[in-house]
């Protein structure tokens, strides 16, 4: 595998906020929980993002800190307040949110500071969730001419999506990460018939110039397709517990090794597993080290391998 001489830094771009639960709030938003578990795995993770001067924005701010998140290049908004969304929990254990609106991270404004430090990111990590307010949509699309290696997370939230804007996110993106549900949704932004998962994907790719694309199947595991072929592997089987920000840990995990040039089945071993660990445990966020996480993909398969992290937490 080639290693990087310094360790690398991923940039995640985007609504960070409270998830407001039955039992409490948890800290949340697709591409902070992308950056805690990139963290978790060694990675110098920052996020760019806005809070309000009030409470909430301060605890939040407190919590990325104390987690190692690099906050300065998040923002302190004094006139809306810090993102909130209420989730619900159905009987199939799987997440529905009220996403409040209007709040900080719908404001994030460009600063010149952000370009030598985009520039200079192994990747750059964005979903369409931010694109929903003209401020925050147009310093993504700045910030996107800056970026070496654009990762797309789809992550499609009715009714906060346009689908121009989604077609002009993927012509921007090096790497785009979806669902299989969101696959869908996309052949029928572009009035294209399902015919089966590799032409569905191939077709993408061509009309979108697309060279990496990753979908997450849940049960049935996840498929990565390059310029060259096709990598599939199974799921992690596990008993789960919470399914919220099993997506993001799994993006989480392939970016982790993808950036470091590894093997394309020990990048997606890493991803699958992570998403599975993050799924057995309650919240998108769990106080966890990379032992932890080493441990449980040993127990699930004792014939594991992996690199040890950049930094150990």
């Amino acid at each position: 595998m080639k290693q990087q001489t310094n360790n690398p830094s991923i940039f995640c771009y985007g609504e960070v906020l409270w998830d407001i639960f039955p039992e409490g709030a948890r800290a949340g938003g697709a591409p902070f929980n992308v950056a805690y578990n990139l963290m978790r795995m060694g990675i110098d993770a920052h996020m760019i993002s806005r809070v309000g001067n009030d409470k909430l924005g301060m605890d939040l701010m407190s919590q990325l800190a104390d987690w190692k998140i690099a906050t300065q290049d998040s923002q302190i908004d004094t006139h809306y307040p810090t993102g909130t969304v209420i989730a619900h929990i159905d009987e199939h254990n799987e997440a529905h949110y009220d996403i409040i609106q209007p709040v900080a991270w719908d404001y994030i404004e460009f600063r010149n500071d952000y370009k030598e430090k985009i520039s200079n990111a192994s990747a750059f990590v964005f979903g369409s969730l931010i694109t929903r307010n003209e401020t925050s949509r147009n310093t993504l699309f700045e910030l996107l001419e800056i970026a070496k290696f654009k990762v797309f997370d789809v992550n499609i939230r009715p009714p906060f999506y346009s689908i121009p804007v989604i077609k002009e996110l993927l012509f921007k993106a090096d790497l785009v990460k979806m669902n299989k549900a969101e696959l869908r949704l996309i052949l029928d932004f572009l009035n294209k018939d399902y015919k089966g998962e590799e032409d569905s994907i191939h077709f993408i790719q061509d009309t979108f110039d697309i060279k990496e694309i990753l979908v997450s199947k849940g049960s049935k595991g996840a498929i990565y397709y390059n310029a060259d072929a096709h990598y599939e592997v199974p799921a992690v089987p596990v008993t789960i517990q919470d399914t919220v920000g099993s997506g993001d840990a799994f993006l989480a995990g392939f970016l982790s090794k993808r950036i470091l040039n590894a093997d394309p089945y020990e990048i997606m071993s890493q991803a699958t597993a992570l998403g599975a660990f993050i799924t057995s445990n309650e919240s998108a966020c769990p106080n966890y080290t990379y032992s932890d996480f080493e441990s449980f993909c040993i127990k699930n398969d004792p014939t594991w391998e992996t690199t040890k992290p950049l930094i150990m937490i």
